[in-house]
């Protein structure tokens, strides 16, 4: 059982019970069947949903930032903001996924040569807890408006933020499993990883978890991105 905590109060705001092995292999292969439909999907009516998504967070913009303040402390104008900037990359790939995904012609040796981006299926992510939302957002919007769909297992203090994330999704209209949260441990992660459903995994996270993550990864070999530590350092003086 996972508790989330006020870090200001220390009061108990939410318990999320661990999902069993069979639960979550049922997850996996249900995100893997709403892919077999939802890479069928025409790029107008993914930009519609995605759309849909952003006028949603808009819609909730006080409910959800006051999660992200009870369940993790940030004060509550910078939860504001991180709700109003998910809305806008909604809206931003909902606009330009379609020139951005579209074939590009190559010059080359061969009689044709050219690039194309063809969605490959379930992507599993490993979220942190600083950016509730946004860190979700930023991977999952460009991942499903290519035809993807997702798992994702965020960090255990904030459950409740991925519980509302995926409640979005489904209020939106976005077919059930396009987004599918796990409440799972990082141990029960290798198991999602090793699944032949899973095609690719990603974490924010710490360097000691990316070499966990990236040595499982590679063993199934599985494609991966990871984005660990900080990238500026700085001195604090008297």
């Amino acid at each position: 059982m996972y508790q989330s905590v006020n870090p200001f109060t220390g009061e108990v705001i939410g318990s999320y019970q661990e999902f069993s092995g069979e639960k979550v292999i049922e997850i996996v292969n249900e995100t893997h069947k709403a892919f077999l439909d939802w890479k069928q999907t025409d790029l107008e009516e993914r930009s519609r949903l995605m759309h849909r998504l952003a006028e949603k967070l808009l819609e909730k913009k006080e409910e959800l930032a006051l999660l992200i303040t009870t369940e993790m402390g940030k004060i509550i104008t910078e939860s504001v903001a991180e709700i109003e900037k998910c809305a806008w990359l909604c809206r931003h790939y909902a606009d330009h996924a379609a020139s951005m995904l579209e074939e590009e012609g190559m010059n080359s040796d061969g009689t044709i040569s050219y690039v194309r981006f063809d969605p490959i299926g379930v992507i599993y992510a490993i979220m942190p807890w600083n950016f509730p939302f946004w860190q979700v957002f930023r991977f999952a919007v460009p991942t499903i408006m290519a035809g993807n769909t997702v798992l994702l297992k965020h960090a255990p203090n904030v459950f409740g933020s991925a519980t509302a994330i995926e409640k979005l999704f489904l209020e939106a209209g976005f077919p059930e499993y396009t987004l599918s949260n796990l409440i799972i441990s990082i141990g029960q992660s290798d198991d999602v990883i090793a699944n032949p459903m899973v095609q690719g995994v990603t974490l924010t996270g710490s360097q000691k978890a990316g070499r966990m993550i990236a040595s499982v990864a590679g063993k199934f070999l599985k494609k991966s991105v990871m984005e660990l530590g900080g990238s500026d350092p700085y001195i604090v003086l008297k």
